[in-house]
């Protein structure tokens, strides 16, 4: 992108369609008198009062445990310098922006017009009631280090300056990781710290509280390196003087194991890199062109771990990792400090997610084919979605142990579920279906399609994460050629049932198939031609016991796979029609969605089956249903068939299965609204219960709503979940995600495993 273009795509942004990015936003429903009465005067007096009586109340009536100031005076904007208080306001809002998007913490963005750090201590000191936390930004050193200090010993609530410990949090868990890998130990490594402003002084102290010696320690500045003989040394400075006698950054990097760069552009040369010890950590993050450039640095040295502050080079060093999550940890304890304890747990629990495997949606959203724990991923990108479910926990539980927390939290499970919900994802069931999922044992899920890329990366998710062992069907050299492209070096069982090694196989498979199809116009030859196709191999492998599920869909529409598998496998019994539900993972929570898949315009009879048998599945995920059956009308409202239909399906519910909690027919938004419900139809049996089942009156009204909740609400669908076969076996949406195609291959093993303890019974 041109310079120009850059600049005009950044006013336009931050100006339309209005200015700034951010904006306050009503908590409370404000649509009646009744409402501003109670918001405002005069009932808004009681509240005050509590909080007069007590004022620890604050935090129960207001948004104050919820709300961070970031605070400067613009004295050290980015890489800008001194531009003053109203030029920073931008980043501020940025920075704002940040804290609600990856943490849900609202913040008030505040620029000080003064440059004294003892009346600037004093501003903030007047204001700090306000707030649940205050980070402090963009102040130029050495009055960053007062400010900070003074603040955090003369307040009661949180307080971090993140240009000193965001840099220094993120940049130790990728140190510590990067040293791992080079089977070095910190309190050996020599370290050139090139740079001695705020950041680079507070990632010097971390990575010392982690064991690095002081004797081992350089640190540089404009002037050269910081040694007993420089005069008029900051404090802060001094700490570091060295005893070496040397005098250049070129100097310093002889032999040095680890570069930390927090300076300027282009001061490392190709000798400095050649001259350092073998295995060299370089962290060059001075924005926004490094200390060296990656691609010189590469080529000078192959064994060495290089770490940036950009985002489109590998290990980016973004206090975007650490930051939100630490305020959201501080707050949601109540601490009255972040301490040396709560930063070294951030980075601890950092380092740590960055070791295991990584969602696909990562891999999507930085457009790699695999990341894993190595050179090229030593700490977490920003988007990991396990961040906010990672990092607060042990920030929290830091707090706690350290005796900063004010308000201990009991329930970690309830908390992380909770820190999952603030961001609107409700992953609960998604971890639930996959934690069921690992604990069957040795169970063999059949993928048709494993030439796929996709499918093979959800096959390697699975085979890493316990879910199944896969069995992959396609050309072998592809998968093999396509394995090796993902480091998937796994042994697993891989087949061509085209390739006439196959052959006793496919006699095996074709005497059985015969007896199913010899009443259907097929010859013994005719059906080992079709065994040759993987879906008709695979149900067969299913089938016959060499496979326990069966995955398949990807790449072909759904008929064309469901007519092989009902031929193979056939229906469970008692079962008159296949019907299929998704699983919606909404804002509102699980809702499960039937039929979505198979039955055009099932008959009242029909209906009443597939609202017995997705019951028989939602009960599967341990939740009771509460059954929906959803029409134009609302009970009885309309004489037309198509209303008359439903009405017959829940007489028949109600006649012989009166333990479902199931109405009817029914409008959709009366069945999800509990207070319409209420007011409406009382006599309903759904009053006071949530719905988590809709069962439709055809195909196109469960189809077009089921995609529609999926795009508009942001929702994870997980299906369709095909009921009523009578083995394992289950078809994806055309094109399904990697995500999709995990989240159906647990519900996969799931669904094998219930067989096989009906079976026992």
């Amino acid at each position: 992108m041109g310079k120009s273009r850059e600049r005009r795509e950044s006013l336009v942004y931050h100006a339309k369609p209005r200015p700034g990015k951010i904006e306050v936003v009503p908590t409370k429903k404000y649509n009646s008198q009744r409402d501003l009465a109670i918001a405002y005067s005069p009932g808004v007096a009681i509240p005050c009062q509590e909080i007069e009586k007590d004022p620890d109340n604050v935090y129960k009536y207001t948004n104050k445990s919820n709300l961070v100031a970031v605070i400067t005076n613009g004295t050290a904007v980015l890489g800008l310098g001194d531009i003053g208080p109203d030029a920073s306001k931008p980043v501020m809002e940025g920075k704002a922006l940040l804290f609600k998007i990856f943490a849900d913490i609202d913040v008030f963005d505040i620029e000080i017009n003064e440059k004294d750090p003892d009346k600037f201590i004093e501003v903030v000191k007047s204001i700090s009631t306000t707030f649940g936390g205050i980070n402090l930004e963009d102040i130029k050193a050495p009055e960053a280090f007062k400010i900070e200090k003074e603040l955090v010993d003369q307040l009661d609530i949180p307080v971090m300056h993140d240009d000193q410990h965001g840099t220094a949090i993120i940049s130790a868990a990728a140190l510590l990781n990067a040293l791992e890998l080079v089977n070095k130990k910190i309190e050996d490594v020599k370290i050139v710290v090139s740079g001695a402003g705020a950041a680079a002084i507070a990632c010097t102290k971390l990575y010392i509280s982690f064991g690095a010696k002081l004797e081992n320690i350089v640190m540089t500045d404009s002037k050269g390196v910081i040694n007993n003989s420089r005069e008029g040394l900051t404090k802060e400075k001094k700490f570091f003087a060295t005893n070496r006698k040397i005098k250049t950054l070129e100097e310093a990097m002889v032999k040095s194991d680890v570069f930390i760069g927090l300076s300027m552009a282009n001061i490392v040369s190709e000798n400095m890199l050649k001259s350092m010890s073998r295995d060299p950590i370089v962290f060059a993050m001075a924005n926004p062109d490094p200390e060296i450039n990656y691609d010189k640095a590469m080529s000078v040295r192959e064994d060495i771990i290089f770490a940036t502050g950009r985002s489109d080079l590998p290990n980016q060093v973004n206090n975007v990792l650490g930051f939100p999550f630490i305020f959201r940890g501080a707050l949601d304890v109540r601490a009255t400090k972040i301490n040396e304890e709560m930063k070294k747990a951030a980075v601890v629990a950092l380092a740590e997610l960055a070791k295991k495997p990584v969602p696909e949606q990562v891999n999507i959203a930085y457009d790699e084919t695999k990341l894993n724990f190595g050179k090229d991923y030593i700490i977490p990108k920003p988007f990991d979605p396990r961040l906010i479910s990672e990092i607060p926990p042990a920030v929290a539980k830091a707090a706690i142990d350290s005796g900063v927390a004010q308000e201990p939290i009991e329930d970690w499970e309830k908390y992380t579920q909770t820190l999952d919900e603030r961001l609107g994802n409700n992953q609960k069931l998604i971890r639930i279906i996959h934690r069921r999922a690992r604990k069957t044992k040795d169970k063999k899920l059949v993928f048709t399609e494993a030439d796929h890329l996709d499918v093979l990366k959800a096959a390697q998710i699975c085979f890493e994460e316990k879910i199944a062992t896969p069995v992959l069907l396609g050309g072998k050299k592809i998968i093999e050629e396509l394995m090796e492209s993902l480091d998937f070096n796994e042994d697993l069982q891989i087949i061509d049932p085209a390739d006439k090694i196959n052959k006793d196989l496919i006699d095996e498979y074709s005497q059985i198939l015969f007896k199913k199809l010899r009443r259907k116009g097929k010859t013994l030859d005719d059906v080992k031609r079709l065994l040759r196709g993987r879906d008709y191999f695979g149900s067969m492998m299913v089938e016959n016991g060499d496979a326990d599920c069966m995955l398949s869909g990807y790449s072909k529409s759904y008929p064309s796979v469901f007519l092989p598998v009902i031929n193979s496998i056939g229906k469970a019994s008692g079962v008159e029609k296949v019907a299929a539900t998704n699983l919606m993972i909404t804002k509102q929570g699980p809702l499960f969605c039937s039929d979505t898949s198979l039955n055009i315009n099932p008959s009242h009879k029909e209906i009443a089956k597939i609202a017995i048998n997705t019951a028989k599945i939602v009960n599967m995920f341990g939740i009771e249903p509460v059954i929906a059956i959803l029409s134009y009308s609302n009970f009885g409202s309309s004489d037309f068939d198509e209303a008359k239909k439903i009405s017959k399906a829940v007489k028949i519910l109600h006649d012989n299965n009166p333990e479902l909690i199931v109405d009817g027919p029914i409008q959709s938004d009366f069945a999800l609204n509990r207070e319409m419900l209420k007011n409406r139809f009382p006599f309903s049996i759904l009053n006071g219960r949530k719905v988590n089942t809709l069962i439709f009156p055809n195909l196109d009204s469960a189809n077009i709503t089921y995609k529609t909740i999926k795009e508009l609400d942001n929702a994870v669908s997980v299906g369709p979940i095909l009921i009523g076969l009578n083995q394992p076996i289950h078809i994806l949406q055309l094109g399904a995600s990697v995500d999709e195609i995990v989240n159906m291959s647990a519900i996969s093993v799931i669904d094998a495993n219930q067989r096989k303890i009906k079976k026992k019974w």
